[in-house]
């Protein structure tokens, strides 16, 4: 059976690495890793694939950086040359990005099976590029892998026949405790002179919250008044650094006392940042489950959350975008000492052993 697994964005890697690893325990299986080049900043991605031990992938569509239309039209122009190809019997996709999008349809018109990683996962706000490529990719895939039971309802709601759909929890968390203790080894917090639960972790990078010159504006108005509490660590995505310096928020940013302003970080390092921060500050979606898995306190600087569980099972609180509203939380949880729980129950099957249920779920399923 010849698998072709597609990633494209940073977190997909993480996603895929778990998969490329149980693999290896199926003679009767010959995977393939696809990378799209959806990232444009492709050492965003390359250190991902050493710290992961993920191969070289066996293809690579070099499609780079565009508008949505643009992105998705390269993904699927060739992506269709490579199923032409190598004729697989399963494509797997991972998450919410347009390439996930572009390689089902491409895949379910060539009459070539599809398995979802992560489906059912909804914010049911349509203005998310990322709600249209869930609903999209969940309406067609053949095999519906869900990472919470929420994901089923919500599946089950939209029509989708309950023989396509299969539990197995949660990829991201295989990788997340693969790597734990590895991070231990990292030495970012003695390089950045912060002691562990002494600081805050922040991540910034939606479009809705850096591409907006008020919005920006306002989250660098919350790290100039919440910094007086604690340090602050931001790593820096690409996209978030070039929106502050086109709207002349670089040097105000650089000036703020106590804000370390970091390269994006590996991901061991990243690991050791969330693992040890004292607060975690992010709109990244699966930083909300990881935080959860590591009983680490998050505010996700976002309207609505795809992951609802993070706040029902874990550690999360949807915050919004409002400076007043998320200063009051950071200061609640910074002066008050409210703090997460590792030893907390988890969310079903955020066990470790995703991976396992998913080759089995696709075994049967063939």
């Amino acid at each position: 059976m010849k698998i072709i697994n597609v990633a494209s964005a940073r977190p997909n890697f993480m996603k895929v690495a778990p998969l490329l690893e149980e693999y290896k325990n199926h003679q009767e299986i010959e995977a393939q890793l696809l990378h799209t080049g959806q990232h444009y900043d492709y050492e965003m991605s390359k250190i991902f694939f050493d710290e992961l031990g993920i191969p070289a992938p066996d293809h690579h569509l070099g499609v780079g950086s565009g508008s949505h239309a643009e992105q998705t039209a390269k993904v699927m122009t060739e992506f269709e040359k490579v199923l032409q190809k190598e004729q697989p019997d399963w494509v797997i996709v991972v998450g919410d990005v347009n390439p996930t999008m572009a390689c089902t349809i491409v895949a379910n018109k060539m009459g070539i099976k599809v398995a979802h990683v992560e489906a059912g996962l909804r914010s049911y706000d349509r203005d998310m590029p990322e709600e249209i490529n869930r609903v999209l990719t969940d309406s067609i895939a053949n095999l519906l892998l869900t990472p919470s039971i929420d994901g089923n309802m919500n599946l089950i709601k939209e029509g989708i026949p309950e023989e396509k759909i299969r539990f197995v929890g949660n990829i991201m968390i295989d990788t997340l405790f693969n790597m734990r203790k590895r991070s231990d080894e990292s030495t970012i917090l003695d390089d950045l002179g912060i002691n562990e639960k002494e600081y805050v972790l922040v991540t910034l990078h939606r479009p809705s919250n850096v591409d907006q010159e008020e919005t920006l504006s306002n989250f660098v108005r919350i790290l100039e008044e919440a910094n007086e509490e604690l340090p602050m660590v931001w790593p820096v995505h690409p996209r978030s650094k070039n929106n502050a310096e086109k709207f002349g928020l670089w040097e105000e940013l650089q000036s703020i006392e106590n804000l370390h302003l970091l390269e994006p970080v590996g991901y061991l390092d990243n690991v050791c940042l969330m693992n040890n921060a004292r607060l975690v500050l992010t709109d990244s979606g699966g930083i909300q489950e990881e935080t959860t898995a590591l009983g680490v306190p998050c505010l996700t600087a976002r309207e609505n959350t795809e992951r609802p569980i993070t706040i029902t099972e874990g550690t999360n609180t949807l915050v919004g975008t409002d400076p007043g509203v998320i200063l009051e939380h950071i200061k609640k949880h910074l002066q008050n000492g409210v703090a997460g729980n590792a030893d907390l129950p988890k969310p079903l099957y955020w066990d470790g052993s995703t991976a396992k249920r998913i080759i089995k779920a696709i075994l049967e399923a063939s």
